[in-house]
């Protein structure tokens, strides 16, 4: 080869080099990008229906809108409240409310199946407690949960969440809880369905107490569902929801001591600042122990602030997707 074609040739070759080199960078920087841009938060968003119990209770809200209204929010998940159907299932059904709850199940079912939403959760409140010193109202607790669980597993729901109530000491309500709640987990295994316990008030909303209970239960469908708020261990006068008169001492150590017990989580949020934190809650500090915990799943939104409810749903739920 002449030296001339030599060097017209190496010319050439570097400046294909050089150009096929920049296009390179440029694809690679337009990927990061586009990965950035598109990135997805590492959990799901799921709304408790509580958060609109004030709109449901007054009348201004159908609960058998609840899929349509936290689809329009923004939301893929639904965690149901039973109690918000009980009018419902009087009016239907005066002579035996629980005759209608497969009826009732049917039709959020058909709900959320129109809407493309995933049924999580059913909270259970009872009525008569699972932890009580009276055998016969544990019992009468136990058939209506039974109920309440054949209707979660008509959802799809994986888990339902129970409540340990009850009227002796910390031991007695202990040892209850636990013969109660056991006989609910082997139930509903076969089911496919958890059981779960939330800090909800009184001994639950001391997370050493709850999770010795859970570890005595010793079954694989028992777990805990981590409330950002409800450390309250004493309310005045002995009431459930009177006013609290005692907390757990650090709210943040509560939900990092249970979280590894975690089916679910809920995010309880009472109010905003103008900058958009929680006034109550330190909301990064709560999602990172979530987050370090290794849990991955849905975060669930419950609002409890009144006044507006969709704006507080909404709130928390952009708070939630901001510190993400």
């Amino acid at each position: 080869m002449k030296r001339r074609s030599f060097i017209t040739n190496t010319a050439g070759a570097l400046a294909s080099l050089y150009f096929l080199n920049l296009s390179c960078k440029q694809e690679a920087s337009d990927t990061t990008s586009t990965t950035s841009d598109i990135m997805e938060p590492w959990f799901k968003l799921s709304l408790a229906q509580w958060s609109l119990n004030e709109g449901i209770k007054n009348g201004s809200m159908d609960p058998f809108d609840f899929a349509k209204v936290a689809k329009e929010l923004g939301f893929t998940g639904l965690e149901y409240v039973n109690q918000l159907y009980h009018p419902w299932l009087d009016e239907n059904f005066p002579d035996d409310r629980m005759a209608g709850v497969p009826e009732l199940a049917n039709r959020l079912k058909a709900a959320s199946d129109a809407t493309g939403m995933d049924n999580l959760i059913l909270m259970i409140d009872a009525g008569k407690e699972l932890a009580m010193n009276s055998a016969a109202e544990r019992q009468e607790s136990i058939a209506i949960h039974h109920a309440w669980i054949d209707a979660a597993a008509t959802l799809g729901c994986h888990s339902v969440r129970i409540n340990l109530f009850g009227d002796g000491s910390d031991e007695e309500v202990a040892q209850h809880a636990t013969n109660s709640w056991q006989q609910l987990c082997d139930y509903a295994q076969p089911k496919n369905v958890h059981v779960l316990v939330e800090n909800h008030g009184w001994q639950s909303s001391n997370p050493e107490w709850l999770i010795g209970v859970l570890k005595a239960v010793d079954r694989d469908n028992a777990g805990l569902l981590p409330d950002f708020g409800n450390f309250c261990v004493k309310r005045k006068d002995g009431e459930k929801w009177g006013e609290c008169v005692e907390e757990y001492p650090d709210i943040y150590e509560g939900v990092k001591l249970m979280m590894p017990y975690a089916k679910g989580v809920s995010a309880k949020s009472y109010g905003f600042d103008a900058d958009g934190n929680e006034s109550k809650l330190d909301y990064e500090k709560l999602l990172n122990i979530v987050k370090d915990s290794g849990y991955i799943g849905y975060i669930g939104v419950e609002f409890e602030g009144g006044a507006d409810e969709k704006a507080g749903i909404t709130a928390t739920k952009d708070l939630l997707l901001k510190l993400a």
